[in-house]
Protein backbone atom coordinates (compact mmCIF):
# COMPACT_ATOMS: atom_id res chain seq x y z
CA UNK A 1 0.00 0.00 0.00
CA UNK A 2 1.96 3.01 -1.29
CA UNK A 3 5.03 1.86 -0.25
CA UNK A 4 4.78 1.28 2.85
CA UNK A 5 5.65 -1.85 5.49
CA UNK A 6 3.78 -3.56 7.46
CA UNK A 7 5.22 -1.34 10.35
CA UNK A 8 4.55 1.75 8.13
CA UNK A 9 1.09 0.73 8.05
CA UNK A 10 0.92 0.65 11.65
CA UNK A 11 2.66 3.28 12.05
CA UNK A 12 0.87 5.40 9.88
CA UNK A 13 -2.21 4.57 11.59
CA UNK A 14 -0.82 5.22 14.84
CA UNK A 15 0.24 8.74 13.97
CA UNK A 16 -3.74 9.66 12.21
CA UNK A 17 -4.69 8.95 15.83
CA UNK A 18 -1.96 10.87 17.61
CA UNK A 19 -3.10 13.63 15.14
CA UNK A 20 -6.62 14.01 15.64
CA UNK A 21 -6.54 13.37 19.05
CA UNK A 22 -4.24 16.48 18.96
CA UNK A 23 -6.19 18.80 16.68
CA UNK A 24 -9.54 17.84 18.64
CA UNK A 25 -7.34 18.66 22.43
CA UNK A 26 -6.26 22.18 20.42
CA UNK A 27 -10.07 23.17 18.95
CA UNK A 28 -11.70 22.02 22.19
CA UNK A 29 -9.20 22.71 24.76
CA UNK A 30 -7.09 25.54 23.15
CA UNK A 31 -3.91 22.81 24.51
CA UNK A 32 -2.77 19.51 24.35
CA UNK A 33 -3.18 18.64 28.42
CA UNK A 34 -2.46 15.34 30.24
CA UNK A 35 -5.27 16.16 32.50
CA UNK A 36 -7.83 14.76 30.95
CA UNK A 37 -8.52 11.85 28.04
CA UNK A 38 -7.90 13.19 24.72
CA UNK A 39 -4.35 14.45 25.62
CA UNK A 40 -3.31 11.76 27.62
CA UNK A 41 -4.55 9.67 24.17
CA UNK A 42 -1.94 11.98 22.02
CA UNK A 43 0.33 11.42 24.04
CA UNK A 44 0.70 8.32 24.18
CA UNK A 45 -0.04 7.57 20.46
CA UNK A 46 2.84 10.17 20.22
CA UNK A 47 5.25 8.52 22.00
CA UNK A 48 4.10 4.76 19.73
CA UNK A 49 3.97 6.89 16.68
CA UNK A 50 8.18 7.59 17.52
CA UNK A 51 8.79 4.18 18.66
CA UNK A 52 7.80 2.65 15.50
CA UNK A 53 9.21 5.06 13.25
CA UNK A 54 12.39 3.88 14.77
CA UNK A 55 12.15 0.84 12.79
CA UNK A 56 11.02 2.55 9.61
CA UNK A 57 14.23 2.33 7.21
CA UNK A 58 12.97 3.12 3.76
CA UNK A 59 14.89 5.63 2.74
CA UNK A 60 18.47 4.23 3.87
CA UNK A 61 19.88 4.03 7.80
CA UNK A 62 19.10 6.41 11.00
CA UNK A 63 18.13 9.42 9.14
CA UNK A 64 16.32 12.85 9.65
CA UNK A 65 12.82 11.36 10.40
CA UNK A 66 14.58 9.20 13.54
CA UNK A 67 16.08 12.47 15.26
CA UNK A 68 12.89 13.74 14.63
CA UNK A 69 11.37 11.34 16.49
CA UNK A 70 13.92 11.53 19.46
CA UNK A 71 13.99 15.17 19.61
CA UNK A 72 9.91 14.47 20.01
CA UNK A 73 10.65 12.30 22.54
CA UNK A 74 12.59 14.74 24.60
CA UNK A 75 10.26 17.39 24.21
CA UNK A 76 7.45 15.16 25.64
CA UNK A 77 9.91 14.38 28.36
CA UNK A 78 10.59 18.40 28.84
CA UNK A 79 7.21 18.39 29.26
CA UNK A 80 6.16 16.39 31.88
CA UNK A 81 9.79 16.98 33.81
CA UNK A 82 7.99 20.78 34.02
CA UNK A 83 4.72 20.02 34.68
CA UNK A 84 6.02 17.53 37.96
CA UNK A 85 8.68 20.07 38.95
CA UNK A 86 7.48 23.42 37.79
CA UNK A 87 11.22 24.48 36.45
CA UNK A 88 10.20 27.58 35.36
CA UNK A 89 8.51 28.66 38.26
CA UNK A 90 5.20 30.41 37.09
CA UNK A 91 5.77 30.16 33.35
CA UNK A 92 5.86 26.56 33.88
CA UNK A 93 2.39 25.68 32.57
CA UNK A 94 3.14 28.29 29.20
CA UNK A 95 6.52 26.02 28.63
CA UNK A 96 4.70 22.92 29.39
CA UNK A 97 1.48 24.06 26.72
CA UNK A 98 4.19 25.00 24.11
CA UNK A 99 6.43 22.35 24.04
CA UNK A 100 2.72 19.93 23.75
CA UNK A 101 2.28 22.45 20.78
CA UNK A 102 5.60 21.84 19.89
CA UNK A 103 5.17 18.41 19.35
CA UNK A 104 1.91 18.46 17.10
CA UNK A 105 3.73 20.72 15.01
CA UNK A 106 6.56 17.94 14.95
CA UNK A 107 4.08 15.60 13.51
CA UNK A 108 3.18 17.88 10.42
CA UNK A 109 6.63 17.34 8.73
CA UNK A 110 6.99 14.00 7.82
CA UNK A 111 3.39 13.71 7.74
CA UNK A 112 3.41 16.41 4.37
CA UNK A 113 6.84 15.15 3.05
CA UNK A 114 5.13 11.41 2.82
CA UNK A 115 2.20 12.63 1.67
CA UNK A 116 3.16 14.71 -0.99
CA UNK A 117 6.12 12.61 -2.29
CA UNK A 118 3.75 9.70 -2.28
CA UNK A 119 0.57 11.13 -3.28
CA UNK A 120 -1.32 11.22 -6.21
CA UNK A 121 -0.13 7.79 -7.14
CA UNK A 122 2.62 7.41 -9.90
CA UNK A 123 2.73 11.35 -9.81
CA UNK A 124 3.22 13.07 -6.61
CA UNK A 125 2.62 16.40 -5.96
CA UNK A 126 6.58 17.11 -4.96
CA UNK A 127 9.55 14.55 -6.33
CA UNK A 128 11.94 15.96 -4.09
CA UNK A 129 12.10 15.23 -0.90
CA UNK A 130 14.45 18.12 0.64
CA UNK A 131 13.03 20.01 -2.08
CA UNK A 132 12.30 24.19 -1.86
CA UNK A 133 8.39 23.35 -2.26
CA UNK A 134 8.57 20.85 1.10
CA UNK A 135 11.05 23.73 3.11
CA UNK A 136 8.69 26.36 2.38
CA UNK A 137 5.70 24.19 3.57
CA UNK A 138 7.38 23.62 6.56
CA UNK A 139 8.53 27.36 7.36
CA UNK A 140 4.86 28.09 6.54
CA UNK A 141 3.64 25.65 9.29
CA UNK A 142 5.90 26.75 11.85
CA UNK A 143 4.94 30.44 11.66
CA UNK A 144 1.25 29.02 12.71
CA UNK A 145 3.08 27.08 15.42
CA UNK A 146 4.54 30.22 16.19
CA UNK A 147 1.97 32.24 16.15
CA UNK A 148 -0.59 29.29 18.38
CA UNK A 149 2.06 29.15 20.29
CA UNK A 150 1.49 33.05 21.38
CA UNK A 151 -1.94 32.69 21.38
CA UNK A 152 -1.45 29.59 23.98
CA UNK A 153 0.83 31.57 26.38
CA UNK A 154 -1.40 34.91 25.96
CA UNK A 155 -4.47 32.96 27.26
CA UNK A 156 -2.52 31.06 30.35
CA UNK A 157 -1.51 35.01 31.26
CA UNK A 158 -4.58 36.29 31.24
CA UNK A 159 -6.26 33.45 33.13
CA UNK A 160 -3.24 33.79 36.05
CA UNK A 161 -3.71 37.34 35.82
CA UNK A 162 -7.74 36.56 36.55
CA UNK A 163 -6.89 33.87 39.29
CA UNK A 164 -5.20 37.11 40.98
CA UNK A 165 -7.76 39.98 40.96
CA UNK A 166 -8.94 40.71 43.77
CA UNK A 167 -12.75 39.98 44.34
Amino acid sequence: MLGLTNLGVIHTAISLVAVGSGLLALIRDREISPKNRTGKIYIVTTVLTCVTGFGIFQHGGFGKPHVLGLITLLVLLAARLTRKHRWFGEASRSVETVCYSATFFFHFIPAVTETTTRLPVGAPLIADRDGPELQAIAGIMFLLFLAGAWLQVRTIRAHRRLERAPV
